[in-house]
């Protein structure tokens, strides 16, 4: 976050941002050419006649690569600005001579965290900025080894919707995991053995789907907007493909709201089953108490120690109190069966 007052567009590395690495792609429809730890000059290079070049650039640690590639490809700056703050929400943004897209895709290396994605579309070029390295691209690099493919004779945009529908794809794996996590959390909370469920993993997991809701909500909007074909830069033949975006937004969004609920419902069933237990108890020790009543008073009556008490110099006496103590408790735990209390 660049500091308060600083001019628009100012560019300020992110706090323990990864080193910066530039990886690019160039491919027409008869050859790929794919080169990792490249300069500038590199991809300028490869920036020939019939070339469509995908730079991707991970870790915002040194902001002189990226100033030169807003250089290069004429980006306005408010949107690179945008790129390495990392702080902002999906969006879609037109300026002109090239796209702006900034979504949060589900970290590979770590499912349970997101990173943002800044992806750049122009007539002849996409650029992609990503916190960290490893994502969730490895098929869409695939594609564009692959000759027999279709990826290389397309054009940029084509491979715009190819990441971005990856992005998209990624969090189905994570949602599937919780959903397996959900339903051994219910099992153990129900299980009578398991008295005391991992509440810690289901407050986890719900914060999980919170962290997930927060990253993914906006990504409704951004379907949207390039599903009214408010981009100039998606061509006709792609947009059929960017309705299929939208719909997965749709289908995550509606499981990570079932499944918010299913936590939520998860967590009052431990809640209601623990105070159910604890009434359980309660009822139990209340039996033992209410027995042990009319039996403390009988020992009470029998420890004043008065005088006139014939039985206690009896020979019965002592057997005659016990044996009604103990019918008074027998009595007492038929008549608590009968009523259901036990």
């Amino acid at each position: 976050m660049p500091p308060a007052g600083s001019s628009p567009g100012t560019l300020a590395a992110p706090a323990e941002a990864s080193p910066t690495v530039l990886s690019v792609t160039a491919y027409n429809a008869r050859a790929v050419i794919e080169k990792a730890g490249v300069g500038i000059d590199d991809i300028a290079a490869l920036r020939t006649d019939g070339n469509i070049v995908w730079v991707d650039c991970t870790g915002f640690r040194d902001m002189e690569p990226i100033r030169a590639l807003g250089e290069m490809f004429a980006l306005h700056r408010l949107a690179l600005a945008d790129v390495v703050n990392l702080q902002q929400r999906a969006k879609y943004e037109d300026y002109g001579e090239h796209a702006f897209l900034l979504l949060r895709m589900v970290d590979a290396e770590n499912p349970t965290e997101t990173e943002q994605l800044g992806l750049f579309l122009g007539p002849d070029f996409v650029l992609t900025f990503q916190e960290r390295a490893g994502d969730n691209f490895r098929l869409v690099r695939n594609r564009l080894l692959d000759a027999q493919g279709q990826m290389r004779k397309r054009g940029g945009d084509s491979l715009a919707y190819a990441l971005i529908d990856a992005a998209v794809d990624g969090y189905f794996p994570v949602l599937e995991s919780i959903d397996d996590r959900l339903g051994e959390l219910e099992g153990a909370i129900l299980s009578a053995q398991q008295r005391t469920p991992a509440i810690a993993d289901l407050h986890a997991t719900r914060r999980c789907l919170l962290d997930l809701r927060r990253a993914a909500w906006p990504l409704r909007e951004v379907a949207s907007a390039l599903v009214r074909g408010e981009s100039p830069h998606f061509s006709g033949d792609v947009r059929p493909y960017l309705r299929d975006v939208h719909d997965h937004v749709v289908q995550l969004l509606d499981l990570l709201e079932n499944y918010r609920e299913l936590s939520s419902s998860l967590l009052d069933l431990h809640l209601s089953l623990v105070n159910h237990r604890l009434n359980e108890v309660m009822k139990v020790l209340t039996i033992i108490a209410t027995i042990f009543i009319p039996l403390t008073f009988i020992v009470g009556v029998y420890g004043m120690n008065f005088e006139c008490m014939p039985e206690t110099k009896q020979w019965w006496g002592y057997p005659a109190v016990l044996l009604l103590m103990v019918t008074i408790a027998a009595v007492m735990l038929r008549w608590f069966r009968r009523r259901g209390w036990l």
